[in-house]
């Protein structure tokens, strides 16, 4: 047990990791939202450049499909790596998924424009575009990388993972065993 639990462990490291790259990729992959800036009553004021526009939703969708991808590569490399399986082994690879997740938002928020919005729209001026800094509106997103892999390693385990051995009765489970 404590060998299972150790290798769970470096397991859950090793994918929460991955969400330094994750969130490199949600950076540099996800849509930009444009904001303009504007002096109203002597205030700065801040806008959605296009109000009908969806790239709000579509930072929210890159990082959900990015956690789904990232589910699907951990856990056929973890399947791969230990077909065995057990419980610890699964619970620290959704566990490093979660933190994976977060991880990834962070650095995403992180790398991503600066988020104080009026003082950047100071610095660009009044009527020009920029972007908003990330952010993660959907914060359900956060889970898609831990059900992806716990959902495709549960499939693996089902079809591919090692069985138990039958019991050998010289009879079926509906017949009588042989008199004696």
């Amino acid at each position: 047990m404590k060998t299972e639990v150790r290798e769970a462990g470096v397991v859950a490291v090793a994918v929460a990791l991955g969400g330094v790259l994750l969130g490199v990729l949600w950076w540099w992959l996800a849509p930009h939202v444009p904001l303009v800036g504007d002096v109203v009553e002597g205030n700065w004021v801040v806008y959605l450049k296009d109000t009908e526009g969806e790239q709000a939703v579509g930072v929210d969708g890159t990082f959900t499909l990015l956690g789904l991808a990232f589910g699907v590569v951990s856990a056929l490399v973890v399947f791969l790596l230990r077909r065995r399986g057990g419980v610890p082994l699964v619970v620290g690879m959704a566990v490093g998924g979660l933190l994976g997740a977060v991880l990834a938002w962070r650095v995403g928020v992180w790398l991503g424009p600066a988020e104080d919005v009026v003082a950047h729209a100071r610095e660009v001026g009044r009527g020009v575009a920029f972007s908003a800094p990330l952010k993660l509106g959907a914060k359900g997103a956060l889970l898609a990388w831990p059900l992806a892999a716990l959902v495709l390693h549960l499939g693996l385990t089902a079809l591919f993972g090692p069985r138990d051995p039958e019991p050998e009765f010289g009879y079926g489970p509906y017949e009588a065993p042989p008199a004696a």
